[in-house]
């Protein structure tokens, strides 16, 4: 018998949780992190785990995390959180070790070429959003970052938002660009609570 979405996406989450591929390239042992269902009303897709998130295994738990739900979104911990709510992924999926000088490693692009179409595929949310320029590459390469996020665009059908990333590593961009905080991410802020009947 033909196995249903929602049967396929729990067998994809399975193998997801136990990938160990980039062990050897990383020095550590990976983790990956997802959360949500695959019927989650929001697919939320960022670059990759930050060390925090990577040591509780809870995406966006930290100060990013908490600037993107309270100031970003106005959403409580309880509403981001809720699997029925948002499904949460990343184009790298696990925590990718420092960078010598500073700075998160870049996500491992084999990463989203194994994972994240197949997750694509087998979600069915309503509204799709991409946080951080890595993430917004691999769907939209060599297009503007901030034309990304000044437009709306569409991915599998359905309408989807570019945010910058919401790390304190950022401030330039933001300051470069008001508008954004003044304007942008109140429409998309407002659009989330559409889909999630807030």
């Amino acid at each position: 018998m033909e196995r249903t979405n929602s049967e396929k996406f729990e067998k994809l989450i399975g193998e997801l949780r136990s990938c160990r591929d980039c062990e050897e390239k990383f020095g550590f042992e990976p983790h990956p992190v997802v959360m949500g269902n695959f019927d989650a009303k929001i697919m939320h897709i960022s670059q990759a785990p930050s060390i925090s998130v990577h040591k509780t295994m809870k995406s966006f738990n930290d100060i990013s995390g908490k600037i993107l739900r309270h100031e970003w979104y106005h959403i409580s911990d309880e509403v981001f959180y809720d699997p029925a709510n948002f499904y949460i992924t990343s184009v790298g999926h696990c925590y990718p070790g420092k960078l010598p000088k500073g700075g998160d490693r870049l996500p491992p692009k084999e990463c989203a070429e194994k994972w994240l179409a197949r997750e694509i595929e087998l979600t069915d949310s309503e509204l799709i959003i991409i946080v951080g320029g890595k993430a917004a590459e691999f769907f939209f390469p060599k297009e503007d970052f901030k034309s990304l996020v000044f437009s709306d665009r569409t991915i599998k059908g359905k309408p989807a938002y570019v945010l910058p990333h919401p790390s304190p590593r950022n401030r330039k961009w933001l300051m470069d660009n008001p508008e954004f905080l003044n304007k942008r991410v109140k429409e998309i802020s407002a659009e989330i609570h559409r889909v999630l009947g807030l």
